[in-house]
């Protein structure tokens, strides 16, 4: 019997070893070492590639200083004298992006507006003045420009590819602490309804945004720009002065592009206008699923619709071959076309499709 168990136990026991050697050597070792290298574990290789295209931005101006009512005492005034007239000098502080080789500089409009001087601060550690060469309240964006040699200008990214859960890192001056970087996902995209601007479409993330980051790159994990840093919402108001929680949003890299190059080449921003005012509503087409449309409410007198032929009740069902359900998309397409363009329109009329061609004219204050 013990010659037996003798020959059953050393089969099972080179067995078992065996099995411990496979897996130790080719099971279970290399996959966690595949997912140990293929696992990213830093991304300054990223912050590398963009740091250096962003600037610290400090800003100073003359305001009126404010008098004590202490002061509007006759009796005071005849021994103190006046005080009419008298400045302080303010200064804040932000964060741009350096766009071109000419140094053309990208930032908040609100970081720049009423500033009196401009000082900029590179990443090397230059420093010098800058002027503004045109703003866009519309979009919150102002271009600077410098005058030195060798500048990084970013390289920004297609903003229309980001998606919700990519990876962006924030790069800017927050409290004057220079370049300083934060990490997060990308939240959300295409916000709107805040009341912020006129045209609002901004990209929600959870990296940090501070006093100071407004205006600064919002980049992702190769280094491109896919944003600028706008500002922080909270409670239902903007938020750009306060350190508060809220929701950080960031102005997509091809609108900033856009209206740069329009500021640039002609000092300010040449939006399309189609001359038409439009309310969504919600109906069910045959299956009973909800379909949204956008119906003509208003129409500018000889406008480019009027002239085209549309009419007030009209439906319109797409713009160019595509098809339109949101009122907000279709502003943001017709400001991207310019003046002149032929703009192909298919409304809906008495359950008629009717094609016009409308041609674009310069934004109109109201309406699409």
């Amino acid at each position: 019997m013990k010659y037996y168990l003798t020959k059953l136990v050393w089969p099972v026991l080179v067995g078992v070893l065996a099995a411990v050697l496979i897996l130790d050597r080719w099971i279970l070792h290399e996959p966690l070492l595949q997912s140990r290298h293929s696992s990213v574990t830093s991304y300054s290789d990223a912050v590398a590639r963009g740091t250096p295209s962003v600037v610290n931005i400090y800003t100073a101006k003359l305001v009126p200083e404010r008098r004590s009512l202490r002061l509007n005492d006759p009796l005071l005034r005849r021994f103190l004298g006046s005080t009419a007239g008298s400045q302080r000098l303010e200064r804040s502080l932000g964060s741009g992006v350096i766009m071109s080789e000419q140094g053309h500089i990208i930032t908040n409009n609100h970081v720049i507006a009423d500033a009196d001087a401009i000082q900029v601060l590179l990443h090397d550690g230059r420093s010098t003045s800058a002027v503004v060469i045109g703003s866009d309240p519309d979009t919150d964006l102002a271009v600077l420009k410098i005058d030195l040699p060798d500048l990084t200008p970013a390289k920004p990214a297609d903003s229309d590819k980001i998606r919700v859960g990519d990876v962006v890192l924030a790069i800017g001056n927050p409290f004057g602490f220079g370049h300083s970087v934060t990490q997060g996902i990308v939240s959300g995209l295409g916000r709107y309804g805040l009341q912020l601007s006129a045209y609002e479409n901004y990209i929600q993330t959870d990296a940090s945004i501070h006093l100071g980051n407004s205006g600064g790159a919002l980049i992702d994990s190769q280094g491109r720009l896919v944003g600028i840093n706008t500002l922080i919402y909270t409670a239902g108001t903007e938020n750009t002065s306060n350190n508060a929680i809220g929701i950080n949003l960031a102005t997509p890299s091809n609108l900033a592009t856009f209206v740069m190059e329009d500021i640039i080449n002609f000092g300010s921003v040449v939006r399309g206008w189609l001359g038409v005012s439009v309310e969504l509503l919600v109906n069910r087409d045959e299956q009973g699923i909800p379909k949204q449309m956008l119906v003509v409410t208003g129409l500018a007198e000889n406008g480019p619709a009027a002239r085209a032929g549309m009419r007030i009740g009209d439906i319109i069902t797409s713009m160019d071959g595509e098809v339109v359900s949101d009122g907000r998309v279709a502003m943001h397409y017709i400001a991207r076309l310019r003046p002149g363009e032929v703009m192909n329109v298919t409304v809906e009329r008495n359950k008629q499709s009717i094609n016009f061609q409308a041609i674009v004219g310069s934004r109109s204050p109201t309406g699409v």
